[in-house]
């Protein structure tokens, strides 16, 4: 049955915490979730470049540690978070993509919503196999230029190796080899996976299979929300 976006805003605020390996699609279906439901997106990683790149208090503080190659700790991941959850468009509901990362950060995120009043909230994991992760991240490209991401296999460029926005050559980051996909895989399972662990303890977690189509995937997770 289709779900409507009405459906389910009727409910009290929705608020999404969006979980999932990489090339799970995480990116993909915060932003149809965000367009359905009109719905903020936070993304850590676009938090984090904008603080950057307007130099506000917290940009200067992470910028130190991005400059010098270190991870940025959670306790100023948490509070650009936070910070964000408290604008005004994060009134109605908000989908977190990338956040919490360790089972640190999902404790500080419990007692911010629960000071707030907020604490009513679902966590979605995207369950995705190894096999699809590497075709889906290994067929990745990049435009050198303006950054469109394209995928040989599901969104290749009109012209091979050049963006169909700006003629900039494509090319595969690093990362999104095969040898290093499957590393970055490991680390997950060390530092998130404990993460699903324990919101599946405090019976918070829905696992939908994102091996699957990104519409199905997406209708599976609005009827999950319709439930709720």
């Amino acid at each position: 049955m289709a779900v409507s976006r009405a459906d389910v805003k009727k409910s009290y605020r929705t608020q999404i915490v969006l979980l999932g390996p990489p090339g799970a699609g995480k990116g993909t279906q915060a932003k149809s979730l965000s367009e359905e439901l009109e719905l903020a997106h936070i993304s850590t990683g676009d938090i984090l470049r904008q603080a950057i790149r307007q130099n506000t208090d917290l940009g200067k503080e992470a910028k130190s540690f991005v400059e010098s190659g270190a991870l940025v700790p959670d306790s100023l991941v948490t509070r650009m978070v936070t910070r964000r959850l408290l604008a005004d468009d994060v009134k109605n509901g908000f989908i977190l993509d990338g956040f919490p990362r360790n089972v640190a950060q999902a404790g500080e995120l419990d007692e911010f919503l629960g000071k707030e009043g907020r604490s009513d909230y679902s966590v979605i994991y995207l369950d995705t196999s190894e096999k699809i992760i590497v075709q889906r991240l290994g067929g990745r490209r990049i435009c050198r230029n303006c950054q469109a991401v394209y995928h040989l296999t599901n969104r290749p460029p009109k012209k091979d190796m050049s963006c169909d926005n700006c003629q900039g050559q494509l090319y595969q980051r690093p990362d999104d080899k095969e040898d290093t996909i499957k590393n970055r895989l490991e680390v997950y399972g060390k530092e998130t996976q404990p993460v699903e662990e324990y919101y599946s303890r405090n019976k918070r977690l829905f696992a939908v299979n994102a091996d699957k189509d990104s519409g199905i995937v997406l209708g599976e997770m609005l009827d999950f929300l319709r439930q709720r």
